[in-house]
């Protein structure tokens, strides 16, 4: 192996390596925060919005399409599509996820402001808590997005599978706590390989709602 191959390989692996570190770091950072999340999306009847402009709103499709297939309905929504009309699909009892790194996003936070005097709940995904995003949320989760895991601390990699790994662990205790069933996921995702699946899938250990 020459040189040239050897430092590809080696930044690389720097990359992942500097990403693995940020999920490392959410470990610790479920709080009261997280549970009342999974309070809010456990008892709504409506539907869950999940929302967020660029590389955040590729994460919002993401967690929009885990959520439902662990049995919490939820739709993803372009925020300025939203501003356009798409906010009259929004009624008192939902609740809007909204998702940003920095919190400044002018279309996501007019929607959610726009929102909230529709009754809607509002839950701030961001890694900055003193963002406007922040500000007007009814919940604020803080994710750790340390600028070492964005290449120049501005390309949003890192911080995206954070809030990816923060989404899975949402979407799988909800499942938990609503005892939604491997044969109810299954008959919603009759397609490809997973509708295909014909093994006996082990029971989820069911989780108690998080009291207040």
């Amino acid at each position: 192996m020459d040189k040239d191959t050897h430092d590809i390989l080696a930044a690389a692996r720097e990359v992942v390596a500097k990403e693995m570190t940020g999920l490392e770091a959410l470990i610790d950072r479920f709080d009261p925060a997280f549970l009342d999340v999974v309070r809010l999306l456990a008892d709504c009847r409506g539907k869950v919005f999940v929302s967020g402009a660029g590389t955040s709103g590729a994460m919002a499709h993401r967690m929009a399409h885990l959520l439902s297939v662990c049995g919490t309905p939820a739709v993803p929504l372009q925020p300025m599509d939203a501003l356009h009309g798409t906010m009259g699909a929004l009624s008192s009892g939902d609740v809007l996820m909204a998702i940003s790194r920095g919190g400044k996003s002018s279309e996501l936070n007019d929607l959610s402001t726009r929102v909230q005097t529709r009754g809607v709940k509002v839950v701030a995904v961001t890694s900055n808590p003193d963002a406007p995003l922040a500000g007007l949320a009814d919940i604020v989760v803080i994710l750790p997005t340390d600028n070492v895991i964005d290449p120049g601390g501005v390309i949003a990699m890192g911080s995206t599978l954070v809030v990816g790994a923060w989404g899975d662990a949402l979407a799988t205790v909800l499942m938990r706590v609503k005892g939604y069933t491997w044969d109810q996921m299954l008959f919603t995702h009759p397609a490809g390989a997973v509708g295909e699946e014909t093994h006996r899938l082990t029971p989820l250990e069911p989780l108690d709602t998080p009291t207040m």
